[in-house]
């Protein structure tokens, strides 16, 4: 005859809760040996950004925030070195931020450097300008002084036909009345009105 044995329930309940605790218990202390992997993304965009600040010039431009994101960046490297991949992710987004930062601020130095080159030119052409005009006025002058007064005059002559004759006699053309000093006698017919009046 076999006999089977039954645990009693109690015990039965309390034996499922230690193997319950004791497996949370190993896999949450695997959890806390397992370590966050290393930020070979971030990194790599620390450095494409570090590649594009330096291809912009950011050296001459804005060499402070390009050191700082140069110096993050090796401060990254270095953590991950030592297997701390948490402060190594934060260090090459800082890395990263900076040298973005650095590329916009060499951009803008540039363009504003072109404006000023710009700037420069365009003054330089005013001036030229000024100077080839007054230089032309200055010749129009003398060339004007050298002519004879009638050849200075720019006015078109008058035609031959406006030009004034002798002075017309008493008597021919338009005659004036003297004013009569009596305002109460009326003037005397003449003999030219040809306005047919009274």
């Amino acid at each position: 005859m076999v006999h089977i044995f039954f645990p009693p329930r109690g015990q039965l309940k309390v034996a499922r809760l230690a193997v319950s605790t004791l497996t949370l218990a190993m896999t949450l202390a695997l959890a806390g040996c397992a370590s966050t992997p290393p930020p070979d993304g971030a990194l790599n965009q620390a450095q494409m950004q570090l590649q594009a600040a330096r291809d912009a010039d950011a050296a001459s431009y804005d060499p402070i925030d390009l050191g700082n994101a140069q110096n993050k960046f090796q401060q990254a490297q270095n953590a991950v070195a030592k297997r701390d991949y948490d402060e190594a992710a934060q260090l090459a987004d800082e890395a990263r931020a900076d040298a973005e930062l650095a590329r916009a601020k060499a951009r803008l130095a540039a363009a504003r450097a072109q404006i000023q080159s710009k700037t420069t030119a365009n003054q330089q052409l005013r001036e030229q300008i000024d100077q080839s005009l007054a230089d032309q006025q200055q010749q129009d002058q003398s060339q004007a002084a050298g002519l004879p007064a009638q050849q200075q005059t720019q006015d078109m002559p008058a035609p031959s036909s406006s030009q004034l004759g002798e002075p017309i006699q008493q008597g021919q053309g338009f005659q004036t009345y003297p004013q009569n000093p009596n305002p109460d006698q009326p003037a005397p017919p003449s003999s030219t009105d040809q306005g047919g009046h009274p």
